[in-house]
């Protein structure tokens, strides 16, 4: 998860403040997020399927699902973790962790997959440019093409979640139901920060409650945690994810768009 403080143009603008945005208390009071009806692991994930996670930077599958990665971890189900980027660009030049981010990064994401039950050899680096995946679409949707089958289940951020490189892989993924055959499920990641509950932007009528285990949502815990990069403060300079960031993805659920 890289930040911005703006996103692509609109009719209707998004605008990612890191310091201010929507608070969990104000999600969890709004009523809808408990109205939501409720998804099961079997239709989510019928059997013989592959679930493949699109990650756009180092930390986005653990937010956006890494509930989900640590319950069909522990059935044994088949799982693929997709780096689009190495989330290099998450920090500014001036930082000093600015030249060691894409090995350290990657060495957060395994340790944050292997407390959600992955290995190493069920993650894929693709090694796009972060911040700048809609310009190589084209190389993204063409090691898709080669690497997904009709059976696998998709999953990857909403498209207009908000931050550029989030939507590209969106908007891809997208492509990839229509060509390969394979269903999309979307994650709501930094929309949680921007939207409201009433916005009506939300796509509230697709939304799906996922509702974990208990381990499920120790082991996510304990997998965000992994993330010091972005979870850390730089020389005075506030965390990628703040402590109220972060509190969006510690529920006992994910919220999935089908």
């Amino acid at each position: 998860m890289a930040t911005l403080s703006s996103c692509a143009a609109d009719a209707n603008p998004r605008h990612i403040d890191i310091d201010h945005g929507t608070p969990e208390q104000a999600w969890q009071q709004c009523g809808r997020l408990d109205a939501l009806p409720r998804v099961e692991l079997e239709r989510l994930l019928p059997a013989r399927s592959r679930a493949v996670i699109l990650a756009p930077h180092p930390d986005d599958e653990t937010l956006g699902c890494g509930g989900l990665i640590s319950q069909l971890a522990a059935m044994g189900r088949q799982l693929r973790v997709v780096a689009v980027t190495d989330g290099e660009g998450s920090h500014p030049r001036q930082s000093p962790l600015y030249a060691r981010l894409p090995d350290m990064r990657a060495r957060e994401s395994r340790r944050a997959l292997h407390y959600l039950g992955l290995g190493e050899d069920a993650i894929e680096r693709i090694g796009l440019p972060d911040g700048a995946v809609a310009t190589y679409r084209a190389e993204l949707r063409g090691w898709l093409h080669e690497h997904l089958a009709p059976t696998d289940i998709l999953f990857a951020p909403w498209r207009l979640d908000g931050h550029p490189d989030h939507e590209a892989v969106g908007r891809v993924a997208d492509e990839m139901e229509a060509d390969v055959g394979c269903k999309l499920v979307e994650l709501p990641i930094w929309a949680w920060h921007w939207a409201q509950p009433e916005d009506a932007r939300f796509p509230w009528r697709r939304a799906h409650c996922l509702p974990l285990t208990p381990a499920a949502e120790q082991r996510k815990r304990r997998a965000l945690q992994c993330y010091r990069s972005q979870i850390g403060a730089d020389e005075g300079r506030s965390p990628v994810l703040p402590a109220h960031v972060l509190a969006h993805f510690v529920r006992p659920y994910e919220i999935l768009f089908l």
